[in-house]
């Protein structure tokens, strides 16, 4: 991982030695991070805390997990939860995907899965806190609003690196003109929705994509990005 520092992460489990094991390696890790041996100590230490990536066990006394998770997704910040369980139960994993959480391992796990796990979730919900992060053949730099492609960095506008990096992020997902004008443009533009074609046309020159297989048009839907 490029950059961890300022990241915070809560761990939440009944079992100290399972706490401390996560803890320090997580701390040698560069994350800052802070425990919880309970339900309603997690749900009140994160509203001061405010983590980016809880990592929460699900079988607690008290408040369990499954409870934990859904008030602490209420406080209203964004979080990534990634719940842990004892056994591999579909009911379970669907009962806390329900209530909000974003991910699901099952006990036990290797620290590296869960490392793995932590950066998924990051390079989701906060990509702009890993600094760069990589996609097949782009790398987007949030800090210096910068987006290589092929080892080459791309000379774009402001609009055209949001949108660019709108969709890189969503790579595989039809991206309707709606969308991409309502998360690029925001809400309040007044203008027509043709501008994302003439947005994307340009983006098509500048990353070479002459035959359209990169960014690729779906009529009557949107638009996709399709990385090797």
């Amino acid at each position: 991982m490029s950059a961890v520092k300022g990241i915070r992460i809560m761990l939440v489990d009944d079992e100290p030695h399972i706490l401390q094991f996560l803890e320090i390696g997580l701390v040698n890790e560069g994350y800052e991070v802070i425990t919880a041996l309970d339900g309603m100590s997690a749900v009140t230490l994160a509203q001061d805390f405010q983590p980016h990536v809880v990592i929460l066990d699900v079988m607690m006394p008290g408040v369990d997990g499954f409870e934990a998770c859904r008030m602490i997704k209420k406080i209203g910040f964004n979080v990534a939860i990634i719940m842990l369980t004892a056994k591999d139960d579909v009911e379970d994993r669907v009962k806390g995907l329900t209530l909000g959480a974003d991910d699901y391992m099952v006990k036990p796990f290797s620290f590296d899965e869960l490392l793995a796990r932590i950066q998924a979730r990051l390079r989701n919900q906060f990509p702009s806190l890993l600094g760069e992060v990589t996609y097949g053949p782009f790398q987007i730099d949030d800090r210096r609003k910068e987006i290589i492609y092929e080892q080459k960095v791309l000379e774009l506008s402001p609009t055209e690196y949001e949108l660019l990096k709108f969709m890189v992020l969503n790579h595989g997902i039809v991206l309707s003109k709606t969308k991409i004008l309502d998360t690029v443009w925001s809400y309040d533009f007044g203008g027509e929705d043709n501008i994302v074609e003439v947005y994307i046309r340009s983006l098509r020159e500048k990353l070479n994509d002459k035959g359209h297989q990169l960014i690729r048009t779906f009529r009557g839907s949107g638009y996709r990005i399709d990385l090797p």
